[in-house]
């Protein structure tokens, strides 16, 4: 199971407080009391493991540890040791108590979500010429606390969309090393796919139906993904009877989650052309025509309409290679 929305909440280790301590040596006076430790703070670290999140679905409290005590004889208290959160590249912490958000966005990033607080001083540092035997000290001040809300968003250079049973994960599973269930059964997909094409990132999105944008079938909870992804390839099965209605019912739900989604690069496919006659999938592409779509029939035991795929891959890999943005 794919957690890729959860809320935790997060504390950051406490200051240790300040010792209050005299010179215990022989011949010696004054006060010794140390500083407490500094508490540890939390930290985000982008990890690849798109399934990071699910460490958190019965975790949901975290706290770095407390800074400890200072000591007698100037022996500061030790630091508290940070904690540090794996997320996925693509995670959003929306940070509710303070309504601030950052993004992971490379593997390996770090940074700074809460504070830890500040060991308090020791006596020692309250000497002076007219109190050389101070009984002050200060408490470590508290580390910071938030509610978070951990937001995954795919960061894919190719989104596979259309409705159910299209053949995506199909397709998926040829060019990449991805495993995605498969069988010949609506909303086979529960959650996304990832699979790796030389560079490029592939990412089989869960089948949309009507109403997708409105809560329906698997909802806005996928449509999200697609926010992220670079190219879009839309699939179409070749047996269905209306495929300009299909392509119009995705769009459409692009558009009323975010009109931005209808911006980005897209390649048509009609795929499971193998179980259609030729001269209804020239028909169907006609169809298409209409719309402006230059549709491209394909099958996964079709090598030719694969490999126009393929080209297709290694042109946006290229792009990739010689014009590399981030996000």
């Amino acid at each position: 199971m794919l957690i890729d929305d959860v809320t935790i909440k997060v504390s950051a280790g406490n200051g240790g407080k300040g010792a209050v301590a005299f010179n215990k040596n022989l011949m010696s006076l004054g006060p010794t009391g140390a500083t407490g430790g500094n508490g540890g703070s939390i930290y985000s670290e982008g990890v690849s493991d798109l399934n990071a999140l699910n460490q958190f679905r019965f975790k949901k409290v975290l706290a770095a540890e407390n800074g400890f005590e200072g000591q007698s004889q100037f022996r500061d208290g030790h630091n508290g040791e940070d904690l540090i959160l794996k997320l996925p590249v693509g995670t959003v912490v929306h940070n509710l108590t303070n309504n601030t958000d950052v993004e992971i966005t490379k593997i390996g990033e770090k940074i700074l979500i809460a504070k830890g607080g500040r060991g308090g001083r020791g006596n020692f540092h309250f000497r002076s010429s007219t109190n050389t035997s101070p009984k002050e000290f200060r408490p470590g001040t508290p580390g910071e606390s938030f509610d978070l809300r951990l937001e995954l968003k795919l960061i894919a250079d190719v989104g596979f969309i259309g409705l159910p049973n299209v053949g995506k994960s199909s397709f998926l599973n040829y060019v990449s090393n991805a495993k995605s269930k498969v069988a010949n059964y609506p909303f086979t997909t529960l959650e996304p796919n990832l699979g790796v094409y030389y560079e490029l990132i592939l990412a089989d999105i869960p089948g949309l139906i009507e109403g997708s944008s409105g809560g329906r079938g698997l909802g806005i909870k996928f449509l999200r993904h697609i926010e992220r992804t670079k190219t879009l390839f839309h699939f179409i099965s070749a047996e269905s009877p209306n495929p300009d209605n299909d392509y119009k019912i995705i769009r459409k739900e692009l558009d009323l989650y975010n009109k931005d989604l209808l911006e980005k690069p897209e390649y048509v496919f009609l795929t499971k052309s193998d179980l259609v006659a030729k001269k209804i999938i020239d028909g169907k592409l006609k169809i298409l025509k209409k719309l402006k779509l230059d549709a491209i029939p394909i099958s996964i035991y079709n090598l030719d309409g694969l490999k126009n795929v393929e080209k297709i891959l290694n042109k946006i890999k290229t792009q990739k290679i010689n014009h590399p943005v981030e996000k």
